[in-house]
């Protein structure tokens, strides 16, 4: 692999592994990496071209992304983990636990989408516009801005491939369309559906209630 990952670890125990949004990095998860270390071992990564981690020469897409992850899991010899994924991260599991389903225990969607459709369009356009002024510029927000865009397109037959038993979860208010969340739960075969209140930063804003839900899926 041509980086190595950034990630905090905590805990002990069975791993999960925590992957944030687009822009963010680890620090996204303040609000639960100490709450699950008192059950899991926790493993928190920026991504590549995020927060600590270095950019490198590789395509800067979610699939890449998920391959990364599965030489990250190699390098700290993970065979198989809980993955906890928000909005890009989420797409970043998704793709992993439909390439490698195997190595995915239980997985849960916050805040996800299959392409740039599943957006509410008041948050979609700007990101559009931003992204067409950041290439024409090269501006290195280009590839950030890229990945809401032209990423993850995940058809929903894919879906199947996904065995772990999954926790699609979204905020009441999310930037993410309530059909598409909804579409995505009703394709994995084990899959539990949950709404928060609040937009689509519930991890952060509204963390009690986010906690409590993931843990009941995970202890389940």
């Amino acid at each position: 692999m041509d980086i190595q990952h950034f990630f905090i670890e905590k805990g002990q125990g069975e791993p999960i592994i925590l992957l944030h949004g687009n822009g963010e990095n680890s620090d996204y998860f303040v609000n639960q990496i100490g709450v699950l270390s008192k059950l899991y071992h926790v493993y928190a990564l920026d991504t590549r071209g995020h927060g600590r981690t270095p950019r490198g020469e590789r395509p800067f897409t979610i699939r890449q992304f998920a391959d990364d992850l599965l030489g990250f899991m190699k390098e700290q010899h993970i065979r198989q983990s809980n993955l906890l994924g928000f909005s890009d991260g989420a797409n970043i599991a998704m793709v992993f636990a439909i390439r490698y389903p195997e190595m995915v225990k239980k997985l849960i969607l916050n805040g996800a989408n299959l392409n740039a459709k599943g957006v509410k369009t008041t948050t979609q356009i700007p990101i559009e516009i931003g992204y067409k002024i950041a290439k024409r510029c090269a501006n290195k927000k280009a590839e950030m801005l890229g990945l809401m865009v032209n990423d993850p397109n995940i058809s929903t037959s894919e879906l199947s491939a996904i065995k772990a038993e999954t926790l699609v979860i979204a905020g009441t208010k999310d930037m993410m369309k309530e059909v598409h969340t909804r579409q995505i739960a009703s394709h994995i075969s084990n899959c539990d559906l949950k709404f928060i209140k609040g937009n689509h930063f519930i991890a952060n804003k509204n963390p009690d209630d986010f906690n409590e839900a993931i843990l009941n899926f995970l202890r389940d």
